[in-house]
């Protein structure tokens, strides 16, 4: 049997994204990049690699992750458009969500990121298929530094 027949959501699953900007504020938490990523944003904002690090940048447990504002919003969140200021430049982990395996490993896990977040199992979003979703959990959030 192959990955895809053993998955509980073989027949993939609906998302699309509605700007609500949920995934971007709120609680704390961590927003891991690479080096490659931090180049690339550095770039989306038109600031040196080495400027942008020390602005935006937290190291964290041999991590490295984007800063937050007090009140847990990403330092990339633009509250008026409600999206991301570097949308073509976000890290991996903005890129996959919400195909993260905490989020797909159960159906109440799906069920219960649905709540959370609307445009998981929207009637309008895209039909990601079995083998999509695999390789956007199999995407990895960053090597340790």
């Amino acid at each position: 049997m192959s990955e895809k027949e053993d998955v509980w959501f073989r027949d993939g699953l609906r998302f699309g994204c509605r700007q609500c900007g949920r995934c971007c504020t709120g609680e704390p938490g961590y927003v891991w990049v690479t080096e490659d990523e931090i180049t690339q944003i550095a770039q989306a904002v038109g600031l040196p690699k080495i400027v942008f690090e020390n602005q935006f940048v937290r190291r964290v447990h041999g991590r490295k992750s984007l800063i937050e504002f007090a009140n847990g919003d990403c330092v990339l969140y633009d509250p008026e458009t409600r999206g991301c200021r570097v949308y073509r430049a976000r890290p991996v982990q903005c890129r996959t969500w919400p195909f993260w395996d905490n989020n797909i490993d159960l159906p109440n896990s799906w069920k219960k990121t649905a709540k959370f977040c609307k445009g998981c199992d929207n009637p309008k979003g895209r039909l990601y298929t079995a083998e999509e979703i695999i390789a956007r959990r199999d995407e990895k959030f960053g090597p340790r530094v």
